[in-house]
């Protein structure tokens, strides 16, 4: 993604939207396997686990598909690889480097990784 493309970048509530769907597949993937009490622990897990794998390898988790957003490289709009998709995971759990955002609406997690939430 060179500085001269232009690029649209996803909206808030369509990132929003997406971490909604993503959380509820988590959810309703884990429910069956939780003790009481422990769901949401098992669910936070299998985010951070769902974002490792589909944001790492295709830059795209299930709900961003469902939205048309992905998360993308900033140098060259690819997807960001499973080490960096992992952090973004871990970081994007811990909600609070999510809402310190930039200009270009991008929180902590994704300045620490490099990466930019754009229209696919």
């Amino acid at each position: 993604m060179a500085e001269d493309t232009p690029v649209e970048l996803a909206s808030m509530n369509q990132r929003f939207g997406a971490l909604l769907i993503d959380w509820l597949l988590c959810m309703l993937i884990v429910a069956p396997f939780s003790q009481a009490g422990w769901m949401g622990a098992w669910a936070l897990v299998a985010l951070v686990v769902e974002y490792t794998f589909f944001a790492g390898l295709f830059g795209q988790t299930p709900g961003m598909r469902v939205l048309h957003i992905a998360c993308a490289l900033v140098p060259d709009g690819g997807p960001i690889g499973v080490p960096r998709a992992f952090l973004r995971g871990l970081l994007l759990a811990v909600v609070i480097p999510a809402v310190i955002m930039d200009d270009y609406g991008r929180g902590l997690h994704d300045r620490w990784v490099g990466s930019i939430m754009i229209k696919a």
